[in-house]
């Protein structure tokens, strides 16, 4: 009985032996050490500065890659139109085209703050009264109706939602698909609203 103790204890302390005794590969603990902490280690330390956050917040409507033919074949640019708001009655919409998607972007977003308008909602973020306005061949209808949210399709719902208005139903009346065209429409029918 002893000597199967004896044994026993002589197994359990060789299998625990090889394992403490194996050091881990250098990869690994480099690994291990670049996550550990708040990565003031890391080389070069963190150059990039914070970006301050917008006011506005903005959605794109429609991006498209454009061309124009030169001698040698064709050169492409990134078409952006995007609608911007900050959901407190200020929206507007603008387009900006560039050979990268996010300089496009940020000159998109520059013309749709050029082109702010400010709306005259009542306490409840609601508008007064029913307006339509046209845009090239789009024609939209925004009606105020209590109690049903937000119904509206395609690019005047993106306008309707970043200008914070509640509670209204849009409808467009022309056949266009034209999203960016829907969009002026929508701004330039909100326009239209008498406080």
């Amino acid at each position: 009985m002893a000597e199967e103790q004896a044994t026993v204890e002589k197994s359990s302390e060789t299998a625990a032996a090889p394992v403490a005794a194996a050091p881990a590969p250098a990869r690994e603990r480099r690994g291990r050490r670049d996550k550990r902490g708040d990565g003031a280690r890391r080389r070069g330390g963190d150059k990039r500065p914070e970006r301050a956050r917008s006011e506005y917040d903005h959605k794109i409507v429609s991006i498209r890659r454009v061309a124009r033919v030169v001698a040698g074949g064709r050169r492409f640019n990134f078409s952006v139109a995007l609608v911007a708001g900050n959901r407190k009655g200020h929206v507007g919409v603008g387009t900006g085209k560039a050979g990268d998607t996010a300089l496009a972007i940020e000159k998109a977003m520059r013309s749709a703050k050029r082109n702010m308008i400010t709306l005259s909602l009542n306490k409840d973020a609601r508008i007064r009264h029913e307006v339509r306005a046209k845009y090239g061949a789009s024609e939209v209808m925004i009606i105020p109706v209590p109690g049903r949210g937000l119904v509206a399709g395609s690019s005047v719902r993106t306008v309707l939602e970043l200008a914070g208005v509640k509670d209204v139903m849009a409808k467009i009346l022309s056949r266009s698909k034209n999203q960016l065209n829907n969009a002026r429409a929508a701004v330039s029918a909100l326009k239209t609203l008498r406080s």
